[in-house]
This record gives structure tokens, sequence and C-alpha cells, in this order.
């Protein structure tokens, strides 16, 4: 067969078989290949419906509730709900949810009180599915209020708590399994959807590093370390270009292997000690919240889903979990959502660090240092001119962003316009007169002075009113 299609034979009876194979596959009617795509979904659905152990995800889910509790803690510790929602005279919104507001100040302490008690829930395994929808909709919806606020962390976390809404991961080691009889098993996609989920965020982390700034001019870690200089001991070395392009390409190296070291039997315990030096170290030396210590309490999920206990045990269920094609559907479209989002940055043109489109929600952390200056500029129907000082409008951490942040800025023109109107004073052309530096470059200008911002419209397009980036060092 293989001579008479011109191929060489390889001696083997693997490889002549194989080769037997796709031929005969090649003269197979349409109706009996979709037998064979049926039998091959069947196949995938059971090896994912495999029972396995749930005490890997007793303890993912225990410290995944703590994360909560913490969180919605330090909110009200650091008088963060005052700040971030009573202070604030307008919101920023995502594109799309302009229709999410905060409650007025009482009710946001509520509402954070809801978080912390549905996070315990989650960690005691009460209700567990019911608190963690409630959860993910709370979390999400008191950090959709303001993409000021945003943080990739905080949409991590609401992503797995809408996963946890879904997956039976209350099975071991919970208040639900104390009341009613529950299986100690869990179907084989439970763990893996949550695998898949924190293995995205180390993926995208490095690919996003792969660029001039980060790997050859070690930016932004070089102004970061340099502000550790203090430091004892250590501090000498951060002054050395050497000491940020060290840091960046073990960052870079870290981000694009950990998760296979960590899937690897043989890798799996020195891997997981170099990720807790590795967060340790980062949350040590430049302030990015909860992050760190979030992945160093999930990432055991990556272990063998028995790993917790003292003695291997074989699941008490043998038969596997049926996946019906609808929740197999939604399970393939969410992986799919979560591999393409990510990459919408890439259909923008020029630098996006410096346009940021498609920044958010594309797990591209610690990418970009910027600073600026920003002037708003309105004009009225009679020609004349004159300034807003956005200090007077905005709280100082709304301000750093907008400074910086193109959409934010055409945001806060379009408030602004509406003010003049809402006074009588319209209708009026608003510009924005802003420089900006990223990465250690030379401050530019981001917006065209030119164009007036209240006629533009706020879309996910491309938008033609920002000027090119500087050029590279």
């Amino acid at each position: 067969l293989a001579r008479h299609r011109g191929e060489e034979p390889a001696g083997s009876r693997v490889h002549l078989r194989s080769i037997a194979q796709r031929h005969l596959h090649r003269g197979l009617p349409p109706a009996v290949r979709d037998v064979g795509l049926v039998v091959g979904v069947n196949r995938l659905t059971a090896r994912l419906g495999r029972p396995v152990d749930g005490a890997s995800l007793a303890v993912f889910r225990i410290a995944f509730g703590v994360l909560g509790v913490v969180a919605g803690a330090r909110f009200f510790t650091h008088g963060w709900i005052d700040k971030y929602y009573s202070a604030p005279r307008w919101f920023f919104p995502y594109w799309g949810f302009s229709w999410v507001k905060p409650w007025p100040a009482p009710w946001m302490h509520v509402h954070y009180a809801c978080i912390i008690a549905a996070a315990a829930c989650v960690a005691l395994g009460l209700r567990t599915r019911i608190a963690s929808a409630v959860l993910a909709l709370a979390f999400g919806y008191a950090h959709f209020c303001d993409q000021t606020n945003y943080l990739n962390h905080y949409y991590l976390y609401t992503l797995l708590a809408a996963l946890g809404a879904v997956v039976p991961w209350s099975g071991v080691a919970s208040l639900d399994a104390r009341f009613r009889p529950m299986p100690k098993t869990v179907p084989l996609w439970a763990v893996w959807l949550f695998r898949f989920q924190l293995g995205v965020v180390y993926f995208y982390g490095a690919v996003g590093k792969i660029g001039s700034d980060w790997l050859l001019h070690g930016q932004p870690l070089r102004i970061w370390l340099a502000a550790n200089a203090e430091l004892p001991w250590l501090g000498r070395f951060f002054h050395a270009e050497s000491t940020a392009l060290v840091f960046s390409w073990a960052g870079f190296s870290f981000d694009l292997c950990i998760v296979a070291f960590l899937s690897w039997p043989r890798t799996r315990r020195p891997a997981y000690a170099v990720l807790v030096v590795f967060h340790v170290l980062t949350a040590l030396l430049f302030r990015i919240g909860m992050f760190p210590w979030m992945m160093i309490a999930l990432s055991p999920v990556f272990f063998a889903p028995d790993w917790p206990r003292r003695t291997k045990s074989l699941p008490r269920r043998t038969e596997p979990t049926r996946i019906s094609r609808a929740w197999l559907a939604v399970a393939v479209a969410y992986v799919a959502l979560q591999l393409l989002v990510p990459l919408r940055s890439h259909l923008y043109p020029g630098n996006t660090l410096w346009s940021e489109e498609g920044f958010r929600f594309a797990w591209k952390v610690m990418l970009v240092e910027k600073s600026g200056e920003l002037e708003i500029a309105v004009t009225d129907r009679n020609g004349a001119r004159t300034y807003v000082d956005a200090r007077d409008r905005l709280t100082p951490i709304q301000l750093r962003m907008v400074v910086t942040q193109p959409d934010m800025i055409l945001r806060f023109a379009h408030r602004v316009a509406a003010e003049y109107d809402a006074r009588g004073l319209g209708p009026v052309q608003v510009r924005a007169l802003s420089e900006v530096s990223f990465n250690g470059r030379a401050h530019a200008p981001l917006v065209d002075p030119a164009r007036d911002l209240s006629s533009e419209r706020d879309t996910l397009a491309a938008k033609d009113w920002l000027l090119a980036a500087p050029p590279d060092r």
C-alpha cells in the first residue's frame, strides 16, 4: 500500500498499520466518519468523567474561600469601600457595563459583608455551589463598577468563583458532605478546568512578555527594582542593568515553563518550591496585592488529585460521570473564550503597551509603568476656551489611571461635555492635552490635541485619535 502511494515503508508493523489506517480512512463514506467522530467524543467524555479523589479540590476550595474572606476583609480594614465607592464623584464602568453602578454608601458595606459570608461558605463547604454563584456575582459586580480598580487577580477570582458554581467540589471536608451523603470523588474534568484556568494566566503572562521592553531592556523591572535600592544587602544590586535583565528573563521563563513542570510528577515538588520562592520575592519587591499569595495557595491543584491524603486511596466510585453534550459544548465554549480573549490585543495596530487597547482581561501582568500629565480644554459655542482641572472631579487613583489610559480619557471627556450641557453651556468641544511616558521612554503626546473627543464614539474599535508610541530605544 505504501509503495502504491509512492511512500517508503519504514519496516515496522506500527508504521504500516498507521499508513493503512490513514488511506483506508480516506475512503470511508461521510456517515461512517461521523460515527467515528461520535465514538471519539464519547471516549473523550468518558475519560474526562473518570472519577478521581476529591481531596485536592477540597484543599483548593478551602484555600479559595479563605482568600475571598481575606480579600473582602481588607476592603473593610483599609477603608477601601468608602475610598473606591463613596468618595468618587464619577465612575468609569467597563465598555458595555454602564448599568453596573455602586450601591449607596451603606449598602456597599453590606455588599462586601455578603462577599465575605459567601467566601466563608465556600471554604466550609456549605451550600457550596450556591455560595460560589453568589460569590462570583457579588465579587464581579463590585469590581465592574469602576475599571479604575481593575486587577488581574480580581478577574481571576471572579472566574474561579463562577467555575465553582458548576464544579462538584464539596464532597470532601465540607459541611455539605457532613449533612448528607456525597461521593468522595470528583470527575477528572473538574480538576482540569481549574488547572486550565490557572495555566492560562501563566501562559499568557509569558506571551505578554515577548517584546523588546521586557526581554532586551528589562523594563519596567529596571524602574521598579531601582525603587528598592535602599534595601539592606540586596539594594546595591538593583541598580545594575544586568539585574533587571536577569529578573526579566527569569520571570518570562517561569511563566512559560511552570505549568509543564507542575504537571509532570517528577518535577512537581521542585517546581512548586520554585513557585513559592518566585511569588514570595515578587510580593516583597513589588506592590501587587494578593496575587502572589493567591497563586501559591491555589497552584497545588496541579498535584495528583489524592495528594492531601497520607496514604493513596482509590476512588470509591468506579463508573465515569456522564457529561451531557450541552455541558460539553458550554465547557468548550468557555475554554475557547479564555484562549481567544487575551489574543484580541494583537488585532490593534501599534504598541498596545502604549494604547492599552485589548490590555485588560489578557493577563498582561507587570508589563508597563506609566506616568503623565493631562489637561482638558473645553471650547464653548462662542469659541472661548477654558481648562478643566481633573483633580476637582476625580479621586487621586482615578486621576492616575485616566492620565495614561486612552479609553478613560475619552469617557472623562464625554462626562465633561455632559456636565457643560447640563449647565446650559453646551454644546462644547473637548480636547485632551496629554504627555505620557511609559517604560522609561521620554514623555510624548498620547492623544491628538486637535480632535474633539466629545464627538468621538466609545467603541472597541482602534482609536484613530491616538498618536503613535514613541520609538523604541
